[in-house]
């Protein structure tokens, strides 16, 4: 049996191309994929060929935000029913490593993760017609939640996460520095969890400009306003709490000059070494915490998609169908116009 995918074979060589699949064993399921959102990894594989030391060896199938239609059940699947709209779980955990047995799953040794190449072979990922999973990795999807919105369920995993990270966010005030999908996920996963005020800063006003919709309560141009954040760095600053999603060098500074004496910090945007201000986080006592991943949360992603708790809508910019799928990739490097670019899989 032959579906589509989006293969990448190299930077900037993407091709659209048949592929073999099995049916599904026991304990698994055929899933008709119904929508996929590019991740910034992906865009990274496709634009550089990777991200830091993490590289394009062989050809990699891409895709870790997914969802799709329930087609077939393998032997022994239960709790899921054909027709059925389910947000696919990328993360598999071995269960049995060290940080698996201590319950940290989400620093598990063998971990297998849906499109990505740090493992070779790579783990090829969703960007296809059909594909067949675990059923365990399927969380159904209720309500009139679009298949759209269901594929909105790991980056939203991934901010719930990170929003966690910070404790009690009750009354608490926020910045969120980038204002790309993760960016705004996290306003709308903060909102959520109580915060208070949120600011939120970008370079681009048209990332900016779906900031409120999200829960933020004020946004600054920091390219177009650089003064911005001044009333904010006074009395040694005054954010009880960051996040910092951008990962730039300069956003990362105005971070420790704005944050409260004791304040957190969550790092959500990575990226390669740069200069930290270690005087400021010393003499300032701040807790700065990284957040990688999610285990749990895709569970809660789910169901707050499922209930609109949480709208991923004002996120979703384009769509494409699969056979664009390198129009896609170039939309979705397009900051000034994109936010999150989806593909479509219709055979």
């Amino acid at each position: 049996m032959k579906t589509r995918v989006a293969r990448l074979y190299a930077q900037r060589d993407l091709k659209v191309e048949e592929a073999d699949y099995a049916p599904p064993g026991p304990g698994e399921v055929l899933l008709t994929m119904a929508a996929g959102g590019i991740c910034g990894s992906d865009l990274h594989y496709y634009q550089d060929g990777g991200f830091g030391p993490v590289r394009v060896r062989e050809p990699i199938i891409s895709g870790h935000e997914a969802s799709g239609y329930v087609e077939t059940l393998g032997e022994g699947v239960t709790g899921l029913t054909v027709g059925q709209l389910v947000a696919v779980n990328p993360s598999q955990p071995c269960g049995h490593c060290r940080f698996c047995d201590e319950g940290q799953p989400i620093h598990c040794l063998n971990m297998r993760f849906m499109g990505s190449a740090m493992r070779l072979p790579h783990e090829n990922g969703m960007f296809r017609d059909r594909f067949v999973v675990p059923a365990i990795q399927c969380h159904a999807v209720g309500g009139d939640a679009s298949p759209g919105e269901a594929a909105c369920a790991e980056p939203l995993a991934v901010c719930l996460h990170a929003v966690a990270q910070a404790g009690d966010l009750t009354g608490r005030s926020v910045l969120v520095t980038g204002a790309g999908p993760i960016g705004l996920l996290v306003v709308a996963a903060a909102r959520h969890a109580g915060a208070g005020d949120i600011v939120v800063t970008d370079l681009t006003d048209a990332a900016l400009a779906r900031a409120p919709a999200m829960g933020a309560s004020q946004t600054i141009n920091v390219a177009t306003n650089p003064d911005g954040l001044a009333p904010f760095l006074e009395n040694k600053g005054t954010f009880d709490v960051a996040f910092d999603c951008s990962a730039a060098s300069p956003a990362l500074r105005s971070v420790f000059a704005a944050i409260r004496p004791r304040g957190t910090i969550v790092q959500v945007g990575v990226t390669g070494d740069m200069t930290i201000a270690l005087n400021a986080l010393v003499a300032k006592e701040i807790v700065w915490r990284g957040s990688q991943r999610f285990h749990d949360e895709f569970a809660k992603a789910v169901h707050l998609i499922s209930t609109h708790g949480i709208d991923v809508r004002p996120i979703i910019s384009h769509t494409f169908p699969l056979e664009r799928a390198v129009d896609a990739f170039e939309q979705a490097g397009d900051r000034t116009a994109a936010c999150k670019v989806q593909l479509t899989f219709q055979s």
